[in-house]
């Protein structure tokens, strides 16, 4: 039965690309151009109105300790409309690996012109590293397992987010500290940096379609380098429609994507990935559901906000 554990969570780990050291890399989302505030602090406030974004993904479905995520922000602008505020939780289970996020972002905006922003933003706060006890208690005298140490731990990250209303581009890294997950001095299990580079335009196709493509590139250290590639087609200011594409050197994913306005106040958003790479036949797929919701006064947003 230990051996059968210690075996199953070795191959997740081969399989999720995760090195045998347990450092952590960020979720990755399908619908990363509605939910930024979670990888760039400047976002927040940038919606002109609070606003609240939960979102769930179960990847890899059918395959026993796949990832899963949970996220739930709230942000807003304050009366002076220069600076926003954000708060975040990000849970992320992997196997026997757990990950929760805390955060706070702060963001502050100058006007380019009267349609350029400019915004910067800093994020704080703690994460928490837990691994199951049934893992311990399966191998209790293996070196690496024992070595590692359930902790919260401080880190901060930094953004930009320059936009108008039909095009933005953001650069940031959301956590810049490295901490030490293990307490060893021969496996160093690290939160890495991942540095976000991020981009979208909305263009008229008619008066009731318009078209958005946009990219997420990602690189972090000890990893290849990431691109997802997004387009998505709005119709009639209510139903978004769309395809992705996730690629590095050794992976990939193709994705579609369905996003509804309910109303004023509330969105819902699905989508599903399925993996081009070696983990495919084990797996059924990757899903996400994303609902925002948002209080606002009509008059107080100047124009409609599509990212």
């Amino acid at each position: 039965m230990k051996k059968n554990i210690r075996f199953n969570i070795i191959a997740l780990m081969l399989l999720g690309s995760v090195s045998t050291v347990f450092s952590q890399q960020l979720p990755q989302f399908t619908q990363y151009m509605f939910n930024m505030i979670s990888i760039n602090p400047a976002y927040a406030g940038s919606r002109e109105t609070l606003s609240i974004v939960g979102l769930h993904r179960s990847q890899w479905i059918g395959l026993n300790g796949a990832p899963t995520t949970q996220t739930l922000s709230i942000h807003s602008p304050l009366k002076n409309e220069n600076i926003g505020l954000g708060l975040s939780f990000v849970k992320d289970k992997l196997g026997f690996e757990n990950f929760s996020y805390l955060y706070a972002d702060f963001s502050y905006t100058i006007n380019l012109s009267r349609e350029v922003q400019l915004a910067f933003g800093l994020k704080g706060g703690f994460t928490s590293f837990i691994l199951d006890q049934e893992i311990r208690d399966a191998a209790p005298n293996d070196p690496i397992i024992s070595s590692i140490e359930n902790k919260w731990s401080p880190n901060i990250g930094a953004g930009l987010f320059l936009h108008s209303n039909r095009w933005y581009a953001g650069l940031s890294a959301p956590r810049i500290l490295e901490p030490d997950y293990t307490g060893s001095d021969n496996f160093d299990a690290l939160e890495r940096v991942s540095y976000y580079f991020t981009g979208g335009v909305v263009l008229d196709v008619n008066n009731n379609t318009k078209f958005k493509p946009s990219f997420l590139v990602k690189t972090t250290s000890g990893a290849p380098l990431s691109y997802d590639l997004t387009a998505n087609f709005l119709f009639n200011e209510k139903l978004w429609l769309g395809a992705a594409y996730r690629f590095n050197e050794s992976a990939g994913a193709f994705g579609a994507i369905l996003d509804f306005q309910v109303s004023k106040q509330l969105r819902i958003g699905y989508s599903y990935e399925h993996p081009t790479s070696d983990i495919s036949p084990f797996g059924n797929g990757t899903h996400e559901i994303l609902l925002i919701f948002e209080f606002s006064k009509n008059e107080q947003v100047r124009s409609p906000r599509y990212f």
